[in-house]
């Protein structure tokens, strides 16, 4: 039964995700925006605009051990949700190429380090590490200038490090720390 429901659930998703992370990349093109018909599928509704349109990545509670490869070439995700697996070292330097990310979870792994190049994420707003084995953090995410909630807590990192990275960061951003 198990079996069924995960091979549905899979299933789901790949439909989900409209088979993006099955393809290869395509190299970068000129194409015009699709119109509100051809993205959608939809004819008199509301006009739908690409701000409106959040593209979402959920591979929480999956028992990853790694992060996927192909979640590094899906460079117009918005949000990038990794929690509850068993992702351990650091999180890969790749992650400089979600350049749109705006949401970030990371909570409940065993990430020890999260790659300097997280701080190239411009438009970064929610960063979540929670419950994690992280024993520092890079100075680097002082440089994410959007950020509005950096949640640090159960982690063992060191203080000093974080009081570096708040000089950087606006001083409205929500920093969790229990």
């Amino acid at each position: 039964m198990i079996k069924i429901f995960t091979a549905v659930l899979v299933a789901a998703l790949i439909i989900f995700l409209g088979f993006n992370f099955l393809r290869e990349p395509s190299a970068p093109t000129s194409d015009p925006v699709p119109s509100q018909e051809e993205e959608t599928g939809l004819k008199g509704s509301e006009p739908v605009t690409q701000t409106t349109i959040t593209k979402k990545l959920d591979l929480s509670a999956q028992k990853l051990q790694q992060t996927p490869s192909y979640v590094f070439e899906e460079v117009t995700l918005q949000e990038l949700n990794l929690s509850n697996n068993q992702l351990s070292g650091s999180l890969p330097g790749e992650i400089r190429f979600l350049k749109e990310l705006k949401v970030l979870n990371l909570s409940n792994n065993q990430f020890t380090g999260l790659p300097a190049e997280i701080g190239q994420l411009d438009k970064l707003e929610v960063l979540n590490v929670s419950n994690n084995q992280l024993t520092g953090l890079p100075q680097e995410l002082g440089n994410l200038k959007n950020l509005k909630l950096l949640n640090v807590s159960g982690n063992d990192y060191s203080q000093a490090d974080l009081e570096v990275i708040k000089k950087g960061l606006p001083a409205s951003v929500v920093i969790q720390t229990e």
